[in-house]
C-alpha cells in the first residue's frame, strides 16, 4: 500500500529543402559517444542579411535570431565544440556561396569546420517566403562540402536552424540530429493537469487536451504520431489513452477498471506495455496493437509498475517492491527470467532504457532522502548519480542520440523540466511558463 501511495503522489504532483551545393569529399563517420571522442572545432561566421523590403534592422534580427538557435543547437549535439571565431581575429570579407579567404586561417588555429549561411525575405509581411541557404566548410579538404536551401515563412527561421544543425549531425555522424524533436510534457491548468507538446530547447508549447480534470505520464510511438496515456476519467477509475498529435484524434486502448498507468510502446511499435491493477495487485501487462490481445507478464504479490523497453524490444526494465522498497527489476518481453538490478538505496524506481541499450536512468534515493537521478548500467556494474542538490528530481525522459536526459524537477520551487547531458554535466532548464510543469517525453529523431 504504502509503495502504491507514493506512486500515486508522484503521478499528481509529478519547409522546402534543395539541394544547391555537393562536393565529391566523402563524409566523415564519427561514433560521437566513445569515451575517447574528442568534440570536433566548429566556428559559425554569421547569417548575412539578403534582400527583403523589411527595414534593415529587422533583417539583422532575423538573422541573428536563426544564428543565436543554430548556435545553441550545435552546443546541445554534443558533437561540435563550437569555436569564437573573432577570438581568433578572423574577419569575414563577404558570406557567400564560396569559402572567404579568411577560413584558412581558421583551419591553422585548429578549427575543424566553419558553416555559415544567408538570408533574406521577399517582403515586409511575417507570411511571406523566407528563404535561407546553409554551408559547410570542411578545413581537411578546404572546400565547400555541403549546402541547403532551406524555404519557407518567417514563422519558421527557427525551424530551418534547427534542420540545418541537424544537417550538421548526420554530416558528422551517419546519425540523426535532435534540434528537430520534440518532448511532450504535463502542464497545470488550474486544477486540471494537461499533455503539452513543444520544441526541444521549449519554444511553442502547444496544448494537446483539455478535460479540465488529470492526464498524465505522455509517452511517444515510435513513428511520433501517437501520444499514449494516463487519464482520469473520474477519481475512482483510470484509463490508457491514445492521442494522435495531427488531428487530435483520441481512442481509449486500455480500461480495465482500477489503476491503468505508465503505458509505453515496444521499439516497433506493435506492443504496449502498461501496469493495471484491475486483477487486485498492480502487475505488468502487454497489450498486442493490432489483435488487442493482452498478455500478463508479471504475476507477484507486490506492486509492479513503469515498464520501459530495451532498444532491442527483448526485455523490459520496470519497478517493483517485491523486495521491501521499490527497485528495478530485469525482465524478458515475455515476463521470463526477472532479476534485480538495483541493490543501493532503500528507493529506486521509474527506470528508462537509453536508446543506445548501454544505460538505465531512475529516480534514486540519496542517503539524505533526497530524489536524484541515477543511471546504471544494463549488467548493474556501473551507477553514477547524475543530480544533485535541492528539490524532488523525477520523470527522466531519453534524448533519442542517448546523449542527453529531460526530466522535471522541484529545484525552483513548483515543478518544472529541466535537461542534462547523460554525464551529469550542462544542466538547463527549458519551461518557463506555467506554474507547474512535469513528466516530460523525448520524442523519437524525425
Amino acid at each position: 500500500m504504502a509503495f502504491r501511495v507514493v506512486v500515486f503522489i508522484s503521478l499528481c504532483v509529478s519547409i522546402g529543402v534543395g539541394w544547391i551545393i555537393e562536393s565529391g569529399a566523402a563524409d566523415v563517420f564519427l561514433e560521437a559517444t566513445r569515451q575517447d571522442f574528442q568534440k570536433i572545432p566548429l566556428g559559425i561566421a554569421g547569417i548575412e542579411n539578403l534582400g527583403g523590403s523589411e527595414s534593415p534592422e529587422a533583417r539583422v534580427k532575423l538573422g541573428t535570431r536563426i544564428e543565436d538557435v543554430l548556435k545553441a543547437d550545435v552546443r546541445r549535439s554534443l558533437v561540435f565544440a563550437l569555436v569564437d571565431l573573432p577570438s581568433l581575429g578572423m574577419k569575414v570579407s563577404h558570406l557567400g556561396a564560396e569559402p572567404d579567404p579568411s577560413f584558412k586561417q581558421a583551419a591553422e588555429n585548429g578549427v575543424s569546420v566553419i558553416v555559415w549561411g544567408q538570408a533574406g525575405m521577399k517582403s515586409g509581411n511575417k507570411d511571406a517566403d523566407l528563404s535561407m541557404d546553409g554551408y559547410v566548410y570542411d578545413a581537411g579538404s578546404n572546400e565547400v562540402v555541403g549546402g541547403k536551401r532551406y524555404v519557407g515563412s518567417a514563422s519558421v527561421a527557427r525551424l530551418m536552424a534547427h534542420r540545418f544543425a541537424d544537417e550538421l549531425v548526420f554530416r558528422y555522424t551517419g546519425e540523426p540530429g535532435i534540434a528537430r524533436t520534440k518532448i511532450a510534457y504535463v502542464s497545470e491548468l488550474g486544477t486540471a493537469r494537461e499533455l503539452f507538446v513543444m520544441d526541444y530547447d521549449g519554444y511553442d508549447p502547444r496544448q494537446l487536451t483539455a478535460d479540465g480534470f488529470l492526464n498524465l505520464m505522455p509517452r511517444w510511438s515510435p513513428d511520433r504520431r501517437f501520444l499514449v496515456f494516463t487519464t482520469y476519467r473520474n477519481r475512482n477509475t483510470q484509463d490508457i489513452d491514445m492521442i494522435e498529435l495531427a488531428t487530435g484524434k483520441r481512442w481509449t486502448l486500455v480500461a480495465q477498471g482500477g489503476l491503468n498507468i505508465t503505458p509505453v510502446f515496444s521499439p516497433d511499435g506493435n506492443s504496449l506495455a502498461y501496469s493495471s491493477s484491475h486483477e487486485g495487485n498492480a502487475e505488468l501487462y502487454r497489450l498486442d496493437m493490432k489483435t488487442k490481445a493482452v498478455q500478463r507478464l508479471t504475476t507477484h504479490a507486490a506492486g509492479d509498475l513503469s515498464p520501459s523497453w530495451a532498444p532491442s524490444g527483448r526485455e523490459l526494465v520496470f519497478t517493483s517492491d517485491r523486495s521491501g522498497g521499490p527497485q528495478i527489476f530485469l525482465m524478458s518481453a515475455d515476463g521470463s527470467n526477472v532479476r534485480r538490478l538495483t541493490f543501493e538505496g532503500d528507493y529506486n524506481a521509474a527506470p528508462v532504457w537509453s536508446p543506445r541499450g548501454n544505460l538505465i536512468a531512475y529516480v534514486c534515493r540519496t542517503p539524505k532522502k533526497e530524489y536524484k537521478l541515477c543511471v546504471i548500467t544494463p549488467d548493474g556494474q556501473k551507477r553514477l548519480q547524475l543530480t544533485t542538490g535541492l528539490g524532488v528530481d523525477d520523470s527522466p525522459s531519453w534524448s533519442p542520440d542517448g546523449r542527453h536526459l529531460v526530466f522535471s524537477s522541484t529545484v525552483e520551487g513548483k515543478s518544472q523540466i529541466y535537461m542534462i547531458d547523460a554525464d551529469g554535466k550542462d544542466l538547463e532548464r527549458i519551461t518557463f511558463t506555467g506554474t507547474h510543469n512535469s513528466a516530460p517525453s523525448w520524442s523519437p529523431a524525425s
